[in-house]
This record gives structure tokens, sequence and C-alpha cells, in this order.
């Protein structure tokens, strides 16, 4: 029997460890960037054609590579960050493992043009799907120069499985942003389709943050430090007043690597309870400094999940300096005594004894069930307050005033609107046909039982079927505003609003570029009164960016729910009988009565036979 078990080509082991290590185009400016942030860079350029899918480039004046040295760092576990395995529980820089580059020489063309500052003259190194296909000198600058084309041109079915140019370029920017955040010191550009997106100076994290997320959330950050012998924890957390339910900036950063971490993220929204209302979320950059020794950092291929030994002690010191933070920095509103100068408040002096208790009068034989009294308060004896009970003399004459004249002592509310069958049916003129219950649910009779209705969800299914029709061809109507609002948006934000450009016309959305991600909302879709815009868009665009949906009617879908949530009817809001009539006539014209566009209940039926029951 001949041997079965075969040790892999290096071109295919690469190419495996490609589809761990390189899943798209922003996972080759992660490793890239990274490397050149390892390299003592104080200036990166990145340059993508097609989200990335033509081109790739990362050019950094880092201290470069030697001839030898770059044809090396294409080898598998070529690193210059390890040298035992001790090594691995003391690491403080981004790249250690030394699979990117062959990963991505495996799956894509490269050319590098590197260059150390003790060399005269360069090295210009191509290779194409692992295999070396030139090496010659060349004149370059010190540094290194990346370029990346065809990423996987030999993987046809990777290649495929690309999301669209605006989701590539979302996540590549995502990464970006990443790693612009660890390193507020070093210059970063980057550019799409030659169009610069961003353009980031060396400064202070603060400004970095500015520069990345915009001027607005400024004045909304609060800074967060605090050291301990476990680890210190430094950055800025959002005031209340940021919060948001979608699209809300959160970062955490272990040593400056980025990490995803739900624990952790359940610790700053603890710090926040009973502050927020169920489901917001605050902005957070928060960066952890610790030991290396104390975490592990190469559990995931991404390195975006990390292992703590002290999970819970730090769990503890981040909930402490939140706590501290909104505690110190929290806004507290000053007492306005409404006066010039120092308040006058008596001081108290022994000496000169205590007041009288004051006295209350009142009438012991004082009977409110009688026809009149006798009593007067003092306060209204002998003044003109004494003749109060004038004002009721015209109650007495109900033709000559107009008013209805009030029913004789002892007889029945029925017999004065003209007998028992009468009554009855004033009753019943007057009785609602709805009833609503603590403002959530809207109750009423039918020949079954009792069908409550769950008020803003029905509304929401109302205004979802509307807002459908409308995205289908119909249209919808624009309404222009008399005082056109600003809304901007990240650069990231951006790329996934021109996706949905189309549908927002559709539903009636008049946005005017004014450049630099802002727009001006100059017609809103009729019919959303008392709407916050500017929020309803930041929640479409964070809640698609989210989904990543491909498809035109996912997104007219996803577009319907979030503008029919902004607009539905709120729970607390009272309403009147023909307001309800108005609901429940509106839901049973719908094509789904029984659930929200999410799935949620809408109509529940107390059976009659059920409600006999409770009285059997």
């Amino acid at each position: 029997m001949s041997d079965i078990i075969q040790l892999l080509p290096d071109s295919v082991a690469n190419q495996i460890a490609a589809g761990e290590v390189i899943q798209r185009p922003a996972s080759v400016i992660k490793e890239l960037v990274e490397n050149s942030i390892d390299a003592g860079a104080r200036t990166v350029n990145v340059l993508v054609t097609d989200a990335g899918r033509t081109s790739i480039q990362v050019i950094d004046d880092g201290q470069g590579m030697s001839e030898t040295d770059a044809r090396m760092a294409f080898e598998r576990h070529a690193t210059s960050k390890i040298r035992k395995a001790d090594d691995l529980f003391a690491l403080h820089t981004m790249g250690f493992r030394g699979e990117a580059l062959a990963s991505i020489a495996a799956v894509a063309q490269v050319e590098l043009r590197t260059r150390t500052a003790n060399d005269e003259i360069g090295t210009h190194l191509s290779i194409a799907g692992s295999k070396i296909v030139g090496q010659e000198p060349v004149s370059c600058p010190v540094g290194s120069n990346f370029s990346v084309e065809n990423i996987f041109y030999n993987v046809p079915a990777r290649r495929k499985f690309l999301k669209s140019n605006a989701t590539e370029l979302n996540n590549i920017l995502t990464a970006f942003e990443r790693i612009a955040l660890v390193y507020p010191g070093v210059n970063f550009t980057f550019h799409s389709n030659g169009v610069e997106t961003f353009n980031l100076k060396s400064g202070n994290l603060r400004q970095r943050i500015v520069d990345i997320f915009g001027k607005k959330l400024n004045a909304d950050l609060l800074p967060v430090g605090v050291e301990t012998t476990i680890c210190s924890i430094t950055g800025f957390v959002g005031k209340p007043e940021s919060a948001r339910k979608k699209g809300a900036h959160q970062y955490f950063f272990v040593n400056g690597r980025y990490m995803k971490h739900p624990y952790f993220h359940k610790a700053v929204m603890t710090a926040y309870e009973r502050i927020l209302p169920v489901g917001e979320q605050v902005p957070y950059f928060i960066y952890f400094d610790i030991n290396p020794e104390d975490i592990d950092v190469n559990i995931h291929p991404t390195k975006t999940e990390i292992k703590f030994e002290n999970e819970q002690t730090v769990w503890q010191v981040l909930l402490a300096a939140v706590k501290d933070t909104i505690g110190r920095f929290n806004d507290v509103p000053s007492i306005d005594f409404d006066t010039e100068g120092k308040p006058d408040i008596p001081v108290f002096d022994p000496g000169h004894g205590f007041s009288s208790a004051p006295k209350v009068d009142f009438n012991p034989s004082y009977n409110p069930f009688k026809g009149s009294s006798s009593y007067v308060p003092k306060s209204h004896a002998g003044g003109s307050g004494g003749d109060w009970q004038q004002l009721y003399e015209g109650l007495k004459g109900g033709a000559e005033t107009g008013l209805p004249s009030a029913p004789e002592a002892g007889s029945g509310l029925f017999e004065a609107a003209g007998g028992e069958e009468a009554g009855a049916g004033a009753v019943e003129e007057k009785s609602p046909s709805h009833y609503q219950y603590k403002g959530k649910y809207i109750m009423t009779a039918v020949k079954s039982g009792l069908m409550i209705i769950d008020q803003h969800r029905a509304h929401v299914r109302i205004l979802f079927e509307k807002y459908m029709a409308q995205m289908s061809g119909k249209g919808g109507t624009s309404q222009q505003m008399l005082f056109p609002e600003m809304v901007t948006f990240t650069p990231s934000e951006d790329v996934m609003l021109q996706k949905m450009r189309h549908d927002l016309d559709c539903l009636g959305f008049d946005l005017a570029p004014l450049g630099g991600g802002s727009y001006s909302i100059n017609g809103v879709p009729a019919g959303l009164d008392g709407v916050d815009f500017v929020k309803m868009l930041k929640n479409m665009v964070a809640e698609y960016s989210e989904t990543g949906l491909s498809a035109s009617d996912g997104v007219r879908r996803l577009l319907a729910m979030q503008m029919a949530r902004g607009a539905a009817i709120p729970y607390g809001q009272v309403l009147n009988n023909a307001e309800m009539e108005n609901v429940v006539n509106e839901l049973f014209t719908c094509s789904n009565v029984n659930y929200s566009p999410d799935g949620k209940a809408v109509v529940a039926m107390l059976k009659q036979q059920d409600i006999e029951r409770l009285f059997g």
C-alpha cells in the first residue's frame, strides 16, 4: 500500500494561510499599515482603486529593508519580532507571526520598492502567486512602497464572494480608522480612486478622534484616566446626551491593538445604568496599557480577540473609572435664586428664641354634604372675597343664562335626561368604541372578545407598508423645509449613504451635498412632523452599514423600517377616539395585521369565554 500522507507545497500552504489572514482587501490594508507602523514610519499614505479589487498601495517613510530582508520578508514565518517562544508573551509590536506578506503574495500580484537609510540604492521586488517574478536595484526614497494588485486573481471563488465596492471600501475605511486612532502622532492620508478621503495630521488623541469622526463629537467627549498595578486606562467616553441607538463609535485598544470585548463593553454600559434609555449606546474610545505577559493576543487569526489573565479585575477597574468620569464631569444644574448678589439667608440666633407655632383655623361643625355652610374663612370675612357665592347664582336660572339647570336633589341623572331609556342611549352615544390602556395599548370590543393592539407596533406596520409602496415606484411626496438642517457623515458613513441615495430620493428626502461629508436636508417625506431628521438619517446609515445588505429590496426594507420606527406613534402618547379609530382601520388594510415588520406581535385577543371564566 502506497503512502497517502504528503507535505503540502509552499504555494498551497500559503493560500491556506491567506484564507485565515487575508479575508478581503481590508485585511491587506491592516497588515501593510501595521508593518509600516512597526517600521517606525511617521507618515503613511494609503491609496486604493476600486475598493482594493484593482490595486492597493501603502507608502511609508519607515526604516525600510535591505535586499536580503526584502526577499526574506515574503517567506512564511519570517519575522523580525520573535526569536524564541518566550517572546510571544512580551510583544509590543503589531505584526509578529510572519504570515502577512507571504499570505498576500500568495493571492495577489505584489511589487515592493524599499531602501534603508544606509543604502544608496533600493530594491525592487515583484512576486505573483508566491513566485518571484523579478528582483532588481531601483532608485527610491527611504522606506517601503507596497503595491498589491488583482487580489484573489488566482482564487476565483474567493474573488467572487467579495461584496460590492461600497461595502468593501467601508471595511477598508474601518480598518484604517482603527489604526489611525491608536497612533495620533503619525501622519496618515487615504485616497480612493484618486480622491482624498482622509488627511490626518499628527496631534493629540482628542484631535485625532475629531478629525476622523467630526467636530460635533468633540463637545461630547469626557476624559477617562486611571492607573493601577493591574493596568492603566485612558481615553474618552461620551456624555449621556450623545447616546444613540445605532452607529455609536465604540473602540477598545490594548497595548496599541484594536480588540472586540463584549465583557468590557458591558462594564462601560453598566456605568450608564439609570442614565440612558434602554437600547441607547454611547461612544467611547478606551485604551488599556497592560503587561504583555498578562494577555494573549494570539488566540484569533485577525488578533481582534484578546484573552486577559485578570479579566474580572480589569472589568471592575474599568467600571469604576467610567463611573468616576461621569460623576466628575456631568453637568449639575445651578440653583437660580433670581436675586442680585448673594441670597439673604437668615442666620440662626440662639438668644433670639423661636416664634410661636402657626395656628390653623377650622370649623368643627362644618359639613360639606349640607346644601350651604355659614362658615367663611377669616381671611375673607368682611372683605370682597366673602361674596364668592354670588358667582353661582346664575346657575339657578338655566333658561335665562343659557346653561342647563342642575337636577333636583334626589332625582336620577337618567330621569333628568328624559327617562331611563333615553339615559341609556345617551351613555351609548358618549361611550368610546376604543379604550387606550396606559398610553400603550388600544383595546376594543369585538364579537369574539376583547382585542388588544400595540399602538406603536401597529403604526410601524402601517407606515412600513406605506414607505415600501412609495419606493416600489409610486414615489413619495417631498415636503420642502423652511429652515434646512445640516447633517455630517464620516467618510465610511458617506460611502454607505451613496448606495442609499436613490431609495432616499424615492422616499422624499432632498439632500444637497455641501462637501466634506456634509449635506443640507432641503426636503423630507411629507407627513413626518416632529421627527429629528438628522438623527433618523444617521440611524439609517448606521443600520445599513451594520447589516451590509446588497440587494436593493433589502435596502428598501431597511430604509422603510427605520423611517417607520422614527415616525410611528410613541408609547405614552395619548390618543383620542378618532385617532385610535384611524389606527385600527389602517392596520386592517395592511397585508400582515398580526406582526410588525421585525416579527413582533401587534394584536392579541382576550376571548369572551376567558373573560367570563374570570368571574365564574
